[in-house]
């Protein structure tokens, strides 16, 4: 900065004619576009807004240089940089390590002249599914996507759920005596032969019943659907035809289930097409319903449509199969769409519904702590989905249990240590950092609501990314002060995070993992020129370091958990030489600590481990990618060598490996549905699965999953004993009473207030217009009439100017307040006219009789007076 300072001062004294034309073409031709072009149009306000991104990227450097590693981004930023800076970080990472190369990174772009450098490292972030792209945002909350939200070119969603997924059913055709693969080689003119469980399944559906299938994974539940989908077809005379809408979740199994159903139909002349969110935009939608007849959906596009009226009802279908319909609740999707299907069925229509079959692996019971209440919570799944038969398989038991083995369940109770001098150690380090962080901002420990944290726990963890996250939004007066605080106290929890991490290597694996994962992280850390905060972490560390080492080898210290694991492997290759193992873990670390472990253990070192972790990139570790993970599955498929696969839980569903007989589950255990996922993923006759803990807590909570699948499984035999009219009565008076809860609480709309309001910039204040000015576009898009608010804003061209419906986007809007540029929203040509739409989350809504002023997420949340707009006002 010095050396530049002095570079313009002499330029500046230059009297020769054409030097600044010189200037500027050496700037471009140097790399710095983005200060050639400011300079050139004389508009600094693309680089000036730079400064908050600046700002907060200084805040998040510890943490930045912990999570990342510079060499797996740079690929994807590069264009941000000048090519000298990503030779430099290069370098740096090479000769110094991945923790200093990161430092090197965040010091080149604070002096990138790109205005789009942000939005890149956002990207390149997300692609590498780093969790450090959480904090790499200015928003204030979560954004809002609204109904197709111009701005954002997203379809309506609804709110973001976590939904059980059962695995992937594509895979378990292969489990059927005849897939569709086979057959559209072999067989082009014989249909597929079913199995006899698949025929019962099948049946209750076949006779035109609304059916929920229930039976476990891989047993072959999507060619059940074929088979009821085929008939379906085939029974309408001729002159009719059949129109069947197939629903998937998530787009691999909509690209699965859209290639089963094209495999299987397609070679009898029926027409299938597929539609998810992901091409949506750019199909027509009524027009693919109308000419095909078996169409596979992503669900939101339905409940899309059906809003806007681009499919009238859902007479336009005859047949509805929801895949993993156990979602069938609250504001799920599938939901919506059996609202409306319920809406037409007590509403006496007299257009005809389509039938509806539902497929799951398990139902599950809720929060039932009985029979009676799993039997309530079932038949509310049957009345969403309008069911009246839940098709298990009963005669045909032997038959499936042939194909389906569940495995036997085992328990192993194990002591910890004793004592725990390394937990000690560490636990002191780590009051001593959080006692640093107290004295550089009192309220440290109050950053988050999460109390009760314990060191060495996923809780404490949760702890920390809440801290985390509290510093990026934290606001004072002092700008300089605010920035030194969450500098400092990024550093402190950044080192706080490796401290828990290697606390719970030690709680399972070796005392030598934990402590060599803490060596290598310290070694990054001084390789990184580290600061004075820094230096004072480090020194305190090394002055526990010879302590640390001596207990760690120890052998008195040797983990207790680990020599039951060992006999329980050894135990178990002793009888049987060819056995296949999966090992469940919780974290990617604690696979590379028993990796290791294996490895170095003379005992077990045959069983050559291989390991299976998701695509996430966490620290400096890479993730796998899915050709990776196919390719460790491949190998332990088919390569005897590779007796043991160590895999978090990115294996517990979709894998199928017919040969694994032994599932050890290591500390391991999830919810009922998680817990028969998991057991399933052990194929092979006379298999096992055996959780090992030392928490009693752990057991206890397994053995509960265990009794909610019997009570789940005796609630079923239960229902299916009622009398089939008894049942259908009482799936009708949960569906009014649903039907009327829903119906009071559409009619208890808010409250206007007609009072006029201002919109002020969030980000500077400035008045930007008033609600009396405010006209809706289209039932969902808010735009501002009148000369005034166009002195508010400044425009900018639109880097994805495209058309939607009836709106052509043009450009950007800003705040023209002086160094303020806040996103307001786009200008939009709207069939004739040239007007601005803005979204409410960037303005601060002020009461003008009160002064009170309030911030709202979501225009629906915001209940003024809304007038529509009329192109008569356009032109007064």
């Amino acid at each position: 900065m010095e050396a530049a300072t002095l570079f313009l001062k002499f330029l500046l004294e230059l009297q020769e004619e054409g030097w600044f034309r010189g200037f500027l073409d050496a700037l471009g031709q140097a790399g710095y576009s983005g200060l050639y072009e400011a300079i050139e149009s004389w508009d600094f306000q693309k680089i000036e807004k730079l400064e908050e991104y600046r700002s907060l990227l200084k805040r998040l450097q510890p943490e930045f240089k912990t999570s990342i590693n510079p060499t797996s981004i740079l690929p994807e930023i590069s264009e941000c940089l000048i090519n000298q800076e990503c030779e430099e970080i290069i370098q740096v990472c090479s000769n110094m390590g991945m923790m200093a190369g990161a430092e090197k990174m965040v010091e080149c772009l604070l002096r990138s002249d790109k205005e789009n450098w942000p939005k890149t490292l956002k990207l390149a972030l997300e692609k590498e599914e780093s969790k450090f792209s959480e904090l790499w945002t200015l928003e204030k909350g979560e954004k809002d996507v609204e109904s197709k939200d111009l701005e954002d070119d997203e379809m309506e969603t609804s709110d973001v759920q976590i939904f059980y997924q059962e695995d992937p059913e594509f895979q378990n055709l292969s489990q059927n005596s005849c897939p569709p693969s086979e057959v559209s080689r072999n067989n082009l003119d014989r249909p597929l032969k079913a199995r006899s469980y698949q025929l019962e399944l099948a049946l209750p559906a076949k006779e035109g019943k609304n059916t929920i299938i229930c039976a476990p994974t891989g047993c072959g539940k999507t060619f059940v659907s074929l088979l009821i989908c085929d008939h379906h077809l085939k029974k309408f005379p001729q002159g009719q035809n059949g129109k069947v809408v197939f629903f998937a979740n998530q787009i691999p199994v909509y690209e699965q289930q859209k290639s089963a159903y094209s495999e299987y139909f397609e070679r009898y002349g029926y027409r299938v097409a597929g539609i998810s969110g992901a091409t949506a935009e750019n199909v027509p939608v009524a027009q693919i319903v109308e000419n095909s007849d078996i169409i596979i959906l992503t669900p939101q596009i339905l409940v899309n449509n059906l809003k806007n009226g681009t499919i009238p009802s859902l007479s336009v279908f005859t047949l509805m199969i929801f895949d993993e319909c156990h979602n069938t609740s609250k504001q799920h999707p599938y939901n919506m769409i059996m609202f409306n299907y319920l809406d037409q069925k007590l509403g006496g229509s007299s257009d005809p519904l389509p039938q509806v079959v539902g497929l799951t692996a398990s139902v599950g019971v809720g929060d039932a702590k009985n029979t009676d209440e799993a039997i309530d919570y079932i038949c509310k799944l049957c009345a969403s989905l309008d069911a009246t038969v839940l098709a298990t398989v009963k005669d045909n038991l032997e038959e499936l249990e042939e194909i389906v083995y569940k495995p036997q369940k085992f328990f192993r109770k194990v002591e910890s240590r004793t004592t725990d001098k390394f937990k000690c150690i560490v636990s002191q380090l780590m009051r001593q950092t959080e006692s640093m962080a107290k004295s550089i901002y009192e309220e440290f420990e109050n950053l988050s609501q999460i109390r009760n944290r314990e060191f060495g726990t996923q809780k404490y963890e949760q702890w920390i990314v809440a801290v985390q996250k509290a510093c990026v939004v934290f606001q004072m007066q002092d700008k300089d002060e605010e920035s030194r605080i969450c500098k400092a106290l990024f550093l402190y929890t950044s080192h706080l995070r490796k401290y828990n991490d290697a606390l719970i290597i030690n709680e399972h694996a070796r005392m030598k993992d934990a402590l060599d994962y803490l060596k290598d992280f310290f070694s990054q850390v001084r390789a990184a020129g580290f600061n004075e905060i820094e230096q004072d972490l480090t020194r305190r560390f090394d002055e526990k370091l010879q302590e640390l080492e001596s207990i760690s080898v120890d052998p008195s210290n040797e983990n207790p958990k680990l020599k039951d694991l060992c006999f329980i492997l050894q135990e178990e290759y002793h009888l049987n030489p060819e056995s296949r193992t999966i090992l469940f873990v919780k974290t990617r670390a604690l696979v590379d600590a028993l990796k290791k472990w294996i490895e170095e253990n003379s005992k077990l070192s045959f069983l050559k481990p291989g390991t299976l972790t998701g695509r996430g990139k966490t620290d400096q570790n890479i993730g796998m990618t899915l050709p990776a993970q196919k390719c460790v599955l491949d190998t332990f498929r088919t390569n005897g060598d590779n007796k043991i696969l160590i895999a978090t839980s990115v294996a517990d569903e979709g894998i199928d490996i017919a040969q694994c007989n032994l599932v050890i589950l290591y500390e391991y255990v999830g919810n009922v549905i998680k817990m028969i996922q998991t057991r399933g993923r052990g194929r092979a006759r006379g298999s096992k699965c055996i959780l090992l803990t030392s928490n009693a807590y752990v057991i206890e909570k397994e053995k509960i999953n265990m009794y909610k699948e019997k009570m789940m499984n005796d609630s079923i035999l239960s229902l299916q004993r009622w009398d089939e009219e008894v049942f259908k009565e009482k799936i009708l008076q949960i569906q009014m009473n649903e039907k009327f809860i829903r119906d009071s609480q559409e009619k208890a709309k808010p409250v206007l207030d007609k009072e006029n309001k201002k919109l002020l910039c969030r980000k500077c204040k400035a008045l930007a217009c008033y609600t009396a000015d405010i006209r809706v576009v289209e039932e969902c898009h808010y735009t501002v009439i009148g000369d005034a608010f166009k002195e508010c804003f400044v425009s900018k061209k639109h880097p994805k100017a495209k058309k939607f419906g009836n709106f052509e986007k043009r450009a950007k809007i800003y705040c023209a307040g002086q160094d303020c540029n806040h996103d307001w929203g786009i200008h939009v040509k709207y069939k004739a006219f040239e007007i601005p739409v803005i979204k409410i989350e960037s303005f601060v809504v002020e009461d003008i009789a009160t002064g009170i002023q309030t911030l709202y997420s979501k225009w629906k949340d915001f209940h003024f007076e809304k007038i529509p707009f009329d192109p008569a006002e356009m032109s007064r």
